[in-house]
Formats: structure tokens, sequence, C-alpha cells
């Protein structure tokens, strides 16, 4: 029988009595993050709505008049991802204690979002598209804000589901040619391959299928987790008590 522990353990991620399935359950959640990220940036302008030290970026460009780079834009998917990341926040508060049940709520209130933006993604563009362009930023960066918030408060290592900065820092710094103990190094390669996967994937389906299929396809994966973390939301097992 499928078990989401002995695939966690097939692909070297650690202590599972520590964090159970958890790893697993965050590496589609960055897939998923591969996935929107190219959705927005290469069709809703040069935005992301997960990675915001980029739109921070951009923003610094855009004030600097570059071309191709907006203020607005910049500054909408970064309000709506914080307004997401307080949801995920407030939410950990109510029901942060049991990180099953807590994934089970942020996954599936992230679907709900992403699939208000499937639905926007198919409504007839206007004059300029501009509506439902922005429609979809808020929607998706919002659904990345919750996603980040909830993988901020569950504490797996090296799991963000959107920074891979600190990640492929550690691969190098914590590697034996810099005296390191190599720690975690199959989890941050898996992480690392997971978002590359799902930027290339959707970049594929963006360009060769449009919008709608890329987002059908983050519901998919999105519709998995989700069922997968309601499956763990009683839980009694140690991994699932809220992290220290």
């Amino acid at each position: 029988m499928f078990n989401l522990k002995d695939v966690a353990r097939t692909i070297e991620f650690g202590n599972d009595d520590k964090h159970g399935p958890l790893p697993l359950l965050l590496l589609l959640l960055t897939v998923v993050t591969g996935v929107v990220d190219a959705v927005s940036f290469l069709k809703l302008g040069r935005v992301f709505v997960a990675n915001m030290t980029g739109n921070v970026v951009f923003l610094g460009f855009a004030v600097a008049d570059a071309t191709d780079f907006s203020i607005p834009t910049s500054v909408v998917a970064i309000a709506a991802f914080l307004a997401g990341a307080l949801a995920g926040g407030r939410l950990a508060l109510r029901v942060g204690r049991h990180r099953g049940r807590y994934l089970a709520v942020a996954t599936l209130t992230e679907t709900a979002l992403v699939g208000a933006a499937f639905v926007t993604s198919m409504l007839p563009l206007g004059p300029n598209g501009e509506i439902v362009r922005y429609a979809l930023i808020v929607l998706l960066a919002l659904a990345m804000g919750l996603q980040n918030a909830t993988a901020r408060h569950l504490g797996v290592p090296s799991l963000t589901t959107t920074v891979l900065t600190l990640t492929l820092a550690g691969l190098a710094a914590d590697s034996h040619f810099a005296g390191g103990k190599q720690s975690q190094t199959g989890r941050k390669l898996a992480t690392v391959g997971a978002m590359f996967v799902g930027a290339a994937v959707g970049a594929i389906l963006v360009l060769n299928a449009g919008v709608g299929a890329a987002l059908a396809l983050t519901l998919a994966l999105l519709v998995l987790t989700s069922i997968a973390a309601y499956q763990q939301s009683t839980s009694s097992a140690n991994w699932a008590a809220e992290a220290s």
C-alpha cells in the first residue's frame, strides 16, 4: 500500500518521526510554486506571485523607469501576498496546534483561491485585459502568501516551498568541501528539483496550451495535497504536534 512516510524515507527526507509526511506534501507545494510563478511571469507581466524577493527587485527597477516593469503590478502582488500570509498566520492561531489539520485547512483554502483564478482565466478579456490580469495576480498572490505562511508555521527545515536562496547556500556551505556535515542534502536537492520541474512544466503549458492548462495542473496538485493532508488531519503521531 502507498505510504507517504515510506516515500519520504526513500528520498532521504530525514527524521520521519519528527515531520511525518509533511516534507513530501511541502515538496508538492514547491512544484505548485514553480508552476504559478511561470504563469505570472510569462503571462501576467514581469511579476511573481510567490517569489517576493524578485518583486521587490522588480519594484526597484520600475522606480528607476526600467522598461517592461510596472510599479502597480509589483505593489499589488506584494500587497496580496502579505494579505495571504496574514490569513495564514491567523489560521495558525486557530488550528495550528495540529500540523496535519492546519495543512489540510490551508491547502483547501489555497485550492479555492487557485480555483477562482482558474475560472477567472476563462473569462473573456476586456479591451486590454487589465482587470483579468490584476484579478489573477491578486488571487494567486493571496494563495502563495497563505502557502508561505503555512510552510513557515509547519517549520520543516529547507522546505519553505518558495525561497531557494538559503537552500542553495546550505548545499554549498554545509558540504564536506566547506567542512560541514552535508545536512539534509537529499531534501535540499529535492526542493530545488521540485521548483525547477514546476517552473519548466508550467512554462511549457503556458506557452503551448495557455494559462488555463497551467492552473488546471496547479489545481490537481493542490487537490492531491489537500486529500493527503486531510487523511493526516486526525493523526495522533508525534510529528502532528505544533512545531516548537
